[in-house]
């Protein structure tokens, strides 16, 4: 082909003019490599692929790094010869690996097809997290889909955290993700005087291979395994979770004003006049939201003022990148992780008691039946004028002549109003059918060294309940306002039930004499009529709790799908800007509309996803540190015995919940009585095949503690006496934060 028409090949690159947009010296594009690649139909040599797409001597080097990336990314791949093929033509699966304890692991596939095995042959080759293609060989013997590694296209840990053991003069490091399950080995000059059982960090130098294991080097000693607040410091470290702000951030923080000054902003409303409070548990210090309703012969106005982040926090600044990586606030027993420097969190944006502060204001005006009529969003001044708590609303709603109200006279009418707008919305939400699980949620009070002293259950009130009604009345307005004015945002989703996960539930019911309306579509008010119906049985534990694991969890998307669980149409999050990224994007798209612009930060989809997995991801880091808390709790009670209920029941044994100490731990099913138990995933139970015996969640049990790990968080229990099985003395415990998790 002469040079001409090489040259006229390339000018048929579809995305010439993007290319040409982005670089100096543009290439051919990814798409169009992949076009003529698919065109020759057979593998294809670089030199070939540089002649036919006329790559000059000067482009060569930039044009390989190009080929370097769509390998590393999966979308070709080079084969023995060293020839280029398309992915497609290879039958090849790109993903991640995701290891087990036990060795073995699984590709999880990009394309959302079911995952692959990998055996622990292969597993040797990679670690948990690492991108790889692999080619599916077969079934192993379980009938499981396996595959084989082709190709490692990333890896993924850089650093991993871990305790450093030596053994016969060989130093190696376990990780505290027992998802590696492969030892770092550390050479002897490389150890930086870390001592045998110490909590380090460990740069992997190399590695691991079909023949070698990965070896690092130590980088950072954080101190023995049991020291105050470790179980944190391993958490952040082994969730990659962002914990330092950077020398820059520090330094632009100091810059901020410290106070707000009401003539800087004459284009505010101000509401300083109107008595907002804010309402929150007694540890919180960034209060995002305040709240107040007016009541009159027509009906009620509330105000929500939210914490004006986004006039601080500007797109693509360092306070917004930051905020970005890390997502939302990490909230750990004694410690939090906060999204935004502290003088913003906690200072700056935190709604303060009679301290003037920028706020974005959701005002909703609702008939006398809770009907919304009508709302409106606007930026304006407010001071909040009490920081008041849960306990203490709750105690002045449930005693007008308390020591409380004489303390807040003046906000008790105002209080009183709040309340009233709360009882005819918790009627609209019966009425709308939302599912409200009954859920536990439990506190943990330390020691002097930071370790568990108790753990007692945290009592919804009143309080709790009427703030949550305000914020999902100003969350909906939010989603119904951007969709109004067709402006992209992101959705708080939760999508129905999927057809299997509805049809095991719909047939567990069914055992129990129990029906779940709805026939193939149920709606989240057939749930609710069907949590009312159980209300009372001794089994209402096991049926919710089959209930809710046939619902999937909540996440953020620009696909407006609804919210199954609430029962809302369309929902988003508006209320809490200091803690989640996601509710700052709110804030600003709703500027924009206000302003006549239109807000874009980038790929919607792709915000969405990065923001459901931070938030999956601090999840992870918090029940990591109170299960080893827990651990630690339990440790020096070996040989006791207690009374709990059965909160899960798997293949391999029963997890069992504690009723007062608010502990959870496993009776592996060779500790069951002497039979063999088969499990039923439908009626959720195992069931003896000799003996007739079952066991179901929500049956009580009587347990002796037989064995406590640390390293693993792994707390073991065998048979007592049982008393009678199903017999239901105390409220059952239900998993912690499992509604809020959802919503």
């Amino acid at each position: 082909m002469s040079i001409k028409k090489r040259r006229k090949l390339r000018s048929q690159d579809p995305y010439q003019e993007r290319e040409e947009a982005r670089y100096v010296h543009p290439l051919p594009s990814r798409e169009f490599i992949l076009q003529i690649l698919n065109k020759q139909g057979v593998p294809t040599a670089e030199h070939q692929l540089q002649k036919l797409l006329g790559i000059e001597a000067h482009e060569q080097e930039t044009f390989a790094r190009r080929l370097t990336a769509m390998l590393r990314e999966g979308q070709i791949f080079r084969n023995r010869k060293g020839d280029f093929c398309v992915m497609e033509k290879l039958d090849l699966v790109k993903g991640a690996v995701q290891g087990h304890a036990d060795g073995y692991g699984f590709l999880i596939p990009d394309d959302d097809s079911p995952d692959l095995f990998l055996s622990a042959k292969e597993m040797h080759k990679v670690l948990h997290g690492d991108r790889v293609l692999v080619r599916e060989i077969g079934q192993d013997r379980r009938g499981r889909r396996e595959a084989v590694i082709v190709e490692v296209l990333e890896h993924i840990n850089k650093q991993v955290v871990g305790r450093l053991y030596i053994d016969h003069g060989i130093l190696y490091v376990v990780a505290e993700n027992r998802r590696i399950n492969q030892d770092i080995l550390i050479p002897n000059d490389r150890a930086s005087g870390a001592g045998s059982g110490q909590v380090v960090m460990v740069e992997i130098i190399q590695q691991p291979s079909k023949h070698a294991q990965p070896i690092g080097h130590i980088v950072e000693i954080l101190g023995g395994y049991t020291d105050p607040g470790m179980e944190i410091d391993i958490a952040l470290r082994k969730h990659d979770l962002p914990h330092v702000f950077s020398a820059e951030i520090e330094h632009l923080s100091t810059k901020l004003p410290t106070r707000v000054q009401s003539r800087n902003h004459p284009e505010r409303p101000d509401l300083r006049h109107l008595p907002l409070v804010t309402i929150d548990g007694e540890t919180a210090r960034d209060f995002d939201d305040a709240v107040y309703c007016e009541r009159d012969a027509d009906g009620y106005t509330l105000y929500v003022a939210i914490a004006d982040v986004s006039h601080y926090v500007q797109p693509g600044d360092v306070f917004d990148q930051e905020a970005l990586n890390r997502g939302n606030s990490v909230y750990f027993p004694q410690r939090v992780i906060p999204m935004l420097p502290e003088v913003l969190s906690n200072e700056l944006c935190s709604l303060n008691p009679n301290r003037n502060r920028l706020c974005m204001v959701c005002e909703i005006r609702f008939d006398s039946h809770g009907e919304k009529l009508d709302y409106e969003f606007y930026p304006a001044l407010m001071r909040s004028h009490a920081r008041l708590t849960y306990t203490i609303v709750a105690a002045m709603l449930a005693d007008p002549d308390g020591k409380d109200v004489r303390k807040y006279e003046k906000l008790y009418p105002d209080l009183k109003n709040l309340y009233e707008l709360f009882k005819v919305l918790l009627d609209a939400r019966n009425k709308r059918g939302a599912i409200d699980f009954e859920t536990t949620e439990t506190q943990m009070f330390f020691n002097d060294q930071g370790k568990i002293d108790k753990i007692e259950p945290v009592r919804r009130n009143e309080a709790h309940r009427l703030i949550e009604e305000c914020m999902l009345a100003a969350n909906v307005c939010a989603a119904e306002f951007l969709l109004k004015h067709r402006h992209p945002a992101l959705f708080r989703v939760h999508e129905r039930p999927a057809a299997d996960k509805l049809e095991a539930l719909r047939q567990f019911l069914k055992e129990v004499g129990v029906q779940l309306s709805g026939r193939k579509k149920p709606k989240a008010s057939d749930y609710a009529k069907t949590l009312h119906k159980i209300k009372g049985r001794p089994d209402m534990h096991l049926l919710q709790m089959v209930m809710l694991r046939s619902l999937p969890q909540a996440i953020y998307s620009p696909d407006n799908c609804g919210h199954f669980g609430l029962s809302y149409d369309a929902y988003t999050h508006f209320t809490s800007p200091i803690r989640r990224y996601p509710d700052l994007l709110t804030h600003r798209a709703i500027k924009a509309v206000l302003n006549g612009e239109k807000y874009q930060p980038g790929d919607w989809h792709d915000l969405g996803r990065h923001c459901s997995q931070t938030e999956r991801r601090a999840d992870e880091a918090t029940r990591d540190v109170e299960n080893w808390l827990k651990c630690f709790f339990m440790h020096d009670k070996i040989g006791e015995c207690f009374e709990g209920i059965i909160s899960s029941v798997t293949g391999f044994g029963l997890f069992v919940a504690l009723d007062d100490v608010y502990v959870e731990g496993l009776i592996h099913i060779s500790e069951l009585p002497s039979d063999y138990f088969h499990f039923d995933a439908v009626r959720q139970r195992l069931l003896g095949e000799r003996s007739g015996k079952q066991y179901r969640i929500g049956d009580r049990l009587s347990v002796k503690l037989v064995r406590v790990d640390l390293e693993t968080s792994k707390i073991d229990f065998i048979l007592n006496e049982p008393t009678e099985a199903g017999k239901q003395k105390k409220k059952p415990r239900s998993v912690k934060n499992s509604k809020k998790q959802r919503q």
